[in-house]
């Protein structure tokens, strides 16, 4: 592996989150509104507004404010929230493991079947096997998200009620640790069923056209006219695809949490998502400049580790991208 280009990609993604941190600052106290009427209430005594914008640093200069936001975002302490009066790294933890099971299940879900069924589609060309996978994947993908989760939340949580309407647990949620994750799981299904459902189609119109293209490469006429399994061939095919797969789900994490917003909202999730929507129509700007700053952390990294995952993926391509 080539070193130099490593520390080139990451002195160029420090100076990304830099950029970031700083945009962060200036957006949010550059929106319509006024942050302070949020935490001040006008009944307050001068004394007690002059403490509260003193506990908030409001009171100091912006280049003073600056300092001290850069110094937060760096140490990972964001400081109290405006709206919550909590700290902000408590509510964020709080609410983690929610967009966590939602990302992952969903990643995993829509990754691995959209690849089998571009798989198969690839296999089966221009058989019905094909046509009806291109033409659900392209179905799915033409509808926005917020669109398929209503509607499924109208077929199975309305007009069937299969899964609950909202929220992340029953209230009051049910006594016992078994009662308590299959309730969890009930309302968790659908969310992560809507993103799969978005998902799958992209995957599998990416690796089908990768698969195409790789079972015409002359090895694999090759291994077919020794004789090998049908398996083994396809597996060998696969294999020389890998980096591309590896690239684009790193690459799709970060689309990924972002639409978790959209999705927190449908479905009344207590996660990160509905806690950034929050954060900014209320002008927390403590949880607002966090979700986005960690945001932009998880883009920066994916994006580092997808340049490098590929390389390790991949022995015949160099790191700078020539061959050896």
């Amino acid at each position: 592996m080539n070193y130099r280009w490593l520390a080139k990609r990451f002195f160029s993604s420090l100076f990304v989150l830099a950029a970031v941190i700083a945009l962060n600052f200036v957006i949010f106290r550059m929106m319509p509104g006024d942050a302070v009427s949020t935490i001040i209430d006008p009944s307050f005594s001068p004394e007690a507004k002059e403490n509260l914008r003193s506990i908030y640093g409001l009171d100091r200069s912006l280049p003073e404010q600056f300092v001290i936001y850069v110094k937060q975002m760096l140490t990972f302490r964001f400081g109290l929230s405006f709206i919550s009066r909590k700290p902000v790294w408590d509510e964020l933890l709080s609410r983690l493991p929610v967009t966590l099971a939602l990302t992952t299940a969903s990643m995993a879900l829509s990754a691995v079947f959209g690849i089998w069924l571009g798989i198969k589609a690839a296999l089966n060309r221009g058989r019905l096997a094909e046509k009806i996978v291109l033409a659900a994947s392209a179905v799915t993908a033409s509808f926005p998200g917020f669109f398929v989760q209503i509607v499924l939340l109208m077929l199975f949580a309305r007009a069937l009620p299969i899964f609950p309407l909202r929220g992340t647990l029953s209230v009051p949620p049910p006594e016992g640790s078994a009662a308590l994750f299959f309730d969890y799981v009930r309302h968790m299904a659908l969310p992560v069923l809507s993103l799969s459902l978005i998902g799958f189609g992209g995957w599998a119109l990416y690796v089908r056209n990768l698969m195409v293209r790789a079972l015409g490469e002359d090895f694999v006429l090759m291994a077919r006219a020794r004789g090998l399994p049908r398996g083994r061939v396809v597996w060998h095919a696969f294999r020389t695809i890998m980096p591309p797969i590896i690239t684009i789900l790193l690459m799709s994490v970060p689309g990924l949490v972002s639409g978790a917003v959209i999705t927190e909202s449908v479905f009344s999730l207590h996660g990160i998502g509905t806690f950034l929507l929050e954060a900014v129509s209320g002008h927390d700007y403590p949880s607002a400049g966090a979700s986005f700053y960690l945001l932009a952390l998880i883009t920066v990294f994916c994006n580092f580790a997808a340049d490098v995952a590929y390389g390790f993926a991949d022995p015949r391509v160099r790191i700078e991208g020539k061959k050896e």
